[in-house]
């Protein structure tokens, strides 16, 4: 259940607040937030992370698709089970799916998000990919070091 709903909660959040930066925002208009370490930057980038490979997002869809469809197989063998691996997919997937509806239906993602003044922009389903990673590390190190997780 945990995995059903962190996915759905990421894209429907992503895809609010990718709504709400287009309708209310410019193309390349910034917002400072909280500090001058965040902003929000309307940004559309038809490639992937850093802004490469432009123009070939439509093939990150498939890539998307792919890997959705592979946890699924995985999570009915059974493979993934634990609240970490529970949440740890739910966020990638959440996120994978999130940026595939960009790709697929603006045919570019919309990004907003700049931390610092590393030059790095990004949106919610990228930070979820993120959290799902570093969850992923997290169950690593822990079975590794060969405390119980909950399975």
């Amino acid at each position: 259940m945990l995995f059903y709903l962190i996915s759905i909660l990421v894209v429907l959040v992503d895809q609010t607040a990718k709504w709400l930066v287009r309708t209310h925002m410019e193309l390349g208009e910034k917002i400072p937030f909280w500090s001058p370490h965040l902003q929000f930057v309307y940004y559309e980038n038809s490639g992937a992370a850093f802004s490469s490979f432009q123009g070939y997002g439509k093939y990150f869809s498939i890539i998307a698709v792919v890997f959705v469809a592979a946890v699924f197989y995985y999570r009915r063998q059974g493979r993934i089970r634990g609240p970490l691996l529970e949440a740890a997919s739910g966020f990638l997937v959440g996120g994978a799916l999130g940026n595939a509806i960009d790709r697929v239906i603006y045919h570019q993602v919309t990004d907003f998000l700049v931390f610092g003044n590393r030059g790095g922009i990004l949106n919610l389903a990228d930070l979820a990919i993120n959290a799902g990673a570093i969850l992923i590390v997290v169950y690593l190190l822990v079975d590794h070091f060969g405390h119980k997780v909950a399975r």
